[in-house]
């Protein structure tokens, strides 16, 4: 829950500012001069951008939660069964063991959303997200197309 509250503040924050500047561009475009036209139609297309990389994200982080409450309702999201140091943080080594075990769960079953989403899983508890992001769109391209 607290991690929705977060990017339901950060997308607001990130709103409000895409309007700011949005105005700013709207602004030097009403000035009229060429330089000042041509500065309005770069600064505009900022908050574009942004508002696409916004949707995309929170589409993303939306398809990635249903992917979860349908594994969860089956029973089959994978269990926590990192060991932690001191501090609380995942021990490497532990990370290294799961991933291992879930890598080759995907290449044993490289068309089920399920193996693909665990594997997301594993690869962002051992801190690639690069690659947690990447099976993750994975699992839920293979979930579009399998439903």
């Amino acid at each position: 829950m607290r991690a929705k509250i977060s990017y339901a503040v950060t997308a607001a924050v990130l709103v409000v500012y895409f309007v700011l500047v949005g105005s700013r561009g709207v602004l030097l475009i009403g000035t009229g001069t060429p330089l000042a036209v041509a500065l309005g139609v770069a600064v505009l297309i900022l908050p574009v951008i942004g508002v696409w990389f916004l949707w995309k994200n929170t589409e993303f982080v939306r398809n990635a939660n249903r992917l979860a409450a349908e594994l969860d309702a089956e029973g089959g999201l994978p269990a926590d069964e990192l060991k932690r140091l001191p501090s609380g943080r995942v021990d490497r080594d532990s990370a290294d063991e799961v991933f291992a075990r879930r890598k080759a769960e995907t290449e044993a079953a490289p068309d089920d959303w399920r193996s693909w989403f665990r594997l997301a899983v594993a690869y962002h508890d051992a801190r690639d997200t690069p690659r947690a992001r990447k099976a993750m769109q994975r699992a839920i391209t293979l979930h579009k197309t399998s439903h």
